[in-house]
């Protein structure tokens, strides 16, 4: 098994962490500083700034409604003044688990958390095109050309296209429209700045749905841990 993947199965961060991780010599194989994409076996001790990690791994996965005003990161260490996080929102006795893909600070809703590296994986690769519903709003009224431009795919940076998507008028008067939007990826910021291009600010975010799991009788800033029907249905998207 590639470290990275070992680490992020044991919950200590994602792959790309782990490889960052690895590189500041952190870890080591054996009583040797482990080489960033080496592998490893189960005989093999592999130590963390100096503690042995247990190659037995215990897999949880939690479900977050996740409220504004907090960040999708295990800590916040960017700022002189740190910001609440989702994992402040965990159980207690909640292992170490980290959150699958991102919602920005001020968006909401649905969030996975887990130590399954190989989930997070599946959930979050643009190849698996997994469908994320989301409820959003603007102000004043979208037009049909404002919806099939955002439908049909827009620039959102120099040189960076969104896919194809679809979006659904759920609620709409001459202040604001309600959508619906389904995308099978997940670019920073992509839905706001899908409705820039076409002139309008999101005023609420919202992820509503993942596949078709939702986040039914679980209140804003509630947090449970999934079924293993769930569990296994997420497995097999």
């Amino acid at each position: 098994m590639r470290i990275n993947k070992f680490l992020a199965e044991l919950g200590i961060a994602s792959r790309r962490g782990a490889d960052e991780i690895v590189a500041a010599g952190r870890v080591t194989v054996n009583g040797k500083i482990a080489a960033p994409g080496c592998e490893i076996e189960e005989s093999d001790t592999v130590m963390l700034d100096g503690k042995i990690l247990s190659h037995k791994i215990h897999y949880e996965y939690y479900l977050l409604n996740k409220p504004k005003g907090c960040v999708c990161t295990v800590a916040d260490e960017k700022t002189d003044r740190p910001r609440k996080t989702v994992m402040e929102f965990l159980p207690e006795g909640a292992g170490r688990v980290f959150p699958v893909g991102r919602l920005d600070y001020n968006s909401e809703g649905l969030l996975i958390l887990t130590n399954d590296g190989e989930l997070a994986y599946r959930l979050t690769a643009p190849q698996n095109e997994i469908p994320k519903t989301y409820l959003v709003r603007v102000e004043g009224t979208m037009t049909p050309t404002q919806l099939n431009r955002l439908r049909a795919g827009v620039e959102i940076e120099k040189g960076v296209v969104t896919k194809k998507c679809k979006i659904v008028v759920v609620e709409t008067d001459k202040k604001y429209t309600k959508m619906h939007v389904v995308l099978t990826e997940g670019k920073n910021r992509e839905i706001r700045k899908m409705f820039e291009t076409v002139g309008k600010e999101v005023t609420f975010l919202k992820r509503i749905r993942l596949g078709d799991l939702t986040l039914s009788g679980l209140d804003r800033g509630a947090c449970r841990k999934l079924t293993q029907e769930e569990v296994f249905y997420l497995k097999n998207l």
